[in-house]
């Protein structure tokens, strides 16, 4: 395209220095490109008479400036007389390339008070619906996007050529537009531009450009002047956008809906603003989710008020707002299930007894209004579980609990069974829950419930199960907080089993009769006719059993070769070897010495002979001695109590056992231990050697570290078997 008369120019509206815009629209048009910033004076870049002395010079003439020129804010015009030569050529079309809404608002705020005939053209480089809407208010003549499917410097060509067509040339008679190397586009696009320059052609064309998925014109009465839906998503729909044309909103949409956006077409009509709305449509492919922006329009369109509408389709970002909050409840009920569990295992340290932890445990977990009811049972010896405690508005779930056998294999059974928090939910219709109790949640509105088991040390005592009217409660974090509560609960038992027998003047002694265990002791015995009695048996912080058990009638190697083969020993080390006796260290898989520690027993004795074991063990008068004979029995399947009896402890004070360790030391041995005490030699590192608290004694290292340990070893027994027990 080309221009008879130099004396015109496009102006470019910048704030990129570096933009392509301007030479491809200068290589297109043959005719000068003034690139200005928005901060330029372009009040005097758009006058349209040029001087005098300006009209006589030759635009060929060797005075003739560069076709394409810069105006920045640091070289403001100051007046017509000091700016170049090409900037007083007359502006056929302004080109906005812009990215801020405000400052195109701004920009072309200004053109139309300085030169209200001068087309103007927004080309932002990526657009939004703000900018089209911003554009849209300021009487913008067109929309393009230099990122959309067709050029945009044809788009701007086209355009400038049809408005100045469609308006008889009145920015310029003088100036004639020809085609130098190829004939007049005649494209649908160009020839719909020319047609629909009507008071609301301008507002098709941008609709037609910014799309974010639908845009549309509507009146104040809610009838569709223009309707415009994306390609790829006009299927989804059971009426076309051409169909849409001239219906009205409680046609297309149901009445509530229809209502709503038509509320929202009467606030912007009235307040003259922008408003937003979210709304939802039922397509072939379901419920979609719309954001929409309504953007008011100035001139009447077949005599009424009318507006814009840009909507998006927001179903995904809807999905992830819904997912987040989601995510957020979770949390917030997350945090509030660890403030409970944390506050039901604060009381748990002062309660008296196991009935007392138990109690308090389900009435805390009902307190906090997350849970509707919860319940404790218990493990007895043949493998069942009894009904212990329970808490909550569920009185028909826990009725039915208390009266029931559990002989079914559901989550209650297989959390004590696997030692692991079982869930459920939708439980009144959930198979696996037996019919009466899924009949009696249906009743109290339960849901969801979790089992967990109530352990210390791979002992369970019990389990706990609490039930949530919520359909997705129990979640991983929940889970979790409710494991920690099941091991707290167990190690509190313990703790209180064991308080309750360190302090008391009579204890109940219990004898129990083994026949047959599968233990390595049990096998070792009855195979070698040898007798196995435990020295100690422990748990180290790492969860590993110890067990130190003597061996009589029996060599050290045949027992390490014996125990290496055995399935219950995972480690064994020889520690002392007699001629027909040995000690050996045995860490073991299982162990029911084990179990009867983590239920608050004292081990006295136990000892096995040809396959047959005697343990004596001691517990406080408020042990429940079925509860402990029922654990043994978990272990070992041939258990029997022979023998119950109370003992008296002798009372004995602090300042009695101290003279009674000190009665067993030697001159010499008490000597060295003190020496060794205040010098520091037990210090981490050491104040002093074991060199120097030999001659600090006058005697040689060897002699010194033999005194020294033979005191130690008086002074450990004393505190680890006086009485004898383990631990």
């Amino acid at each position: 395209m080309s221009y008879d008369n130099r004396s015109e120019s496009i102006v470019h509206v910048t704030t990129s220095p570096s933009s392509s815009l301007r030479t491809r629209l200068q290589k297109k048009t043959e005719i000068d490109v003034l690139s200005v910033s928005p901060e330029a004076d372009l009040e005097t870049v758009l006058e349209t008479e040029r001087p005098p002395d300006a009209e006589s010079e030759s635009s060929d003439g060797p005075g003739t400036p560069s076709r394409s020129t810069e105006i920045s804010p640091e070289t403001p015009a100051e007046s017509s007389s000091e700016l170049p030569e090409s900037e007083f050529q007359r502006p056929i079309a302004v080109v906005l390339e812009l990215e801020c809404p405000e400052q195109t608002s701004a920009v072309l705020e200004r053109i139309r008070t300085t030169a209200p005939t001068v087309p103007t053209i927004v080309v932002p480089s990526s657009g939004s619906e703000a900018l089209a809407a911003a554009a849209l208010r300021a009487n913008a003549d067109d929309y393009v996007l230099t990122d959309g499917d067709t050029e945009p410097v044809e788009r701007i060509v086209d355009t400038v050529r049809s408005l100045r067509e469609s308006d008889g040339d009145s920015v310029g008679a003088s100036a004639t537009v020809t085609k130098s190397a190829e004939p007049m586009p005649t494209s649908e696009t160009a020839e719909t531009r020319l047609a629909a320059e009507t008071a609301d052609g301008k507002y098709h064309r941008i609709l037609a450009n910014e799309l974010p998925d639908e845009a549309f014109v509507i009146g104040a009465d809610g009838t569709y002047f223009e309707a415009k839906v994306r390609s790829d998503v006009a299927d989804l729909y059971s009426m076309s956008a051409d169909e849409l044309m001239g219906k009205r909103l409680e046609r297309v949409f149901p009445d509530g809906v229809a209502a709503e956006l038509q509320g929202c077409v009467d606030r912007t009509i009235q307040t003259g603003e922008i408003q937003s709305i979210e709304y939802s449509v039922e397509t072939f492919d379901g419920r979609r989710r719309y954001e929409a922006r309504v953007v008011p329009i100035d001139e009447r369109i077949e005599g009424q008020r009318a507006v814009v509408w840009l909507a998006r389709d927001i179903t995904e970002r809807a999905k992830r707002e819904r997912e987040l909050r989601s995510r957020q409840d979770q949390l917030e009920t997350l945090n509030r299930i660890s403030m409970v569990v944390g506050q039901v295992i604060d009381t748990l340290v002062e309660a008296p007894s196991r009935n007392a932890i138990e109690r308090e445990v389900c009435e805390q977990l009902v307190d906090s209004e997350l849970y509707c009811g919860a319940w404790i049972a218990e493990r007895t010896g043949e493998g069942t579980l009894s009904y212990r405690t329970g808490a909550g508005s569920t009185e028909t779930y826990l009725e039915c609990v208390r009266e029931r056998e559990f002989d079914d294999e559901w989550a209650v059974q297989r959390a004590v069974r696997t030692g692991k928090t079982q869930t459920e939910t939708g439980i009144p219709e959930n198979e696996a829950v037996p019919e009466p109790l899924r009949e009696s949640a249906r009743q109290d509105g339960i849901s969801s419930a979790v089992s967990v088991p109530i352990s210390h040390n791979e002992s369970i005592y019990g389990v706990l199960v609490v039930l949530s009217s919520r359909e997705e409660a129990f979640s991983t974090g929940e889970r979790a907080g409710f494991s920690l509560l099941g091991e707290t609960i167990g190690f509190t038992i313990m703790a209180v089993k064991n308080r309750q027998l360190l302090f008391s003047d009579t204890v109940i002694e219990l004898e129990f009769r083994i026949d047959g265990g599968e233990t390595f002791s049990f096998d070792l015995s009855e195979e070698y006719g040898c007798t196995c009695s435990l020295e100690w048996a422990g748990t180290t912080s790492g969860g590993r059993t110890f067990q130190y058990v003597t061996v009589d009638g029996l060599a050290g190697e045949t027992v390490l070769e014996a125990a290496n083969a055995h399935e219950s020993i995972e480690e064994c080390r020889l520690i002392h070897d007699g001629e027909n006796s040995c000690t050996v260290e045995m860490r073991l898989s299982k162990s029911g010495v084990r179990t009867l520690a983590n239920h608050g027993a004292t081990i006295r004795d136990v000892a096995v002979e040809n396959g047959v074991g005697t343990c004596l063990i001691e517990v406080s008068q408020d042990a429940d001695v079925r509860e402990i004979a029922d654990a043994l029995t978990v272990v070992y399947e041939n258990t029997e109590l022979v023998a119950r009896r109370e003992v008296d402890r002798a009372v004995q004070t602090a300042a009695e056992r101290r003279n009674r360790m000190l009665d067993q030391l030697t001159d010499r041995q008490l000597t060295t231990l003190r020496l060794a005490y205040y010098g520091g030699f037990f210090d981490w590192p050491r104040e002093s050697t074991g060199e120097e608290i030999a001659e600090a004694m006058g005697v040689s290292p060897p002699t010194m570290h033999q005194h020294l340990r033979k005191g130690l070893k008086s002074i450990l027994g004393e505190f680890f078997e006086a009485g004898g027990g383990t631990p």
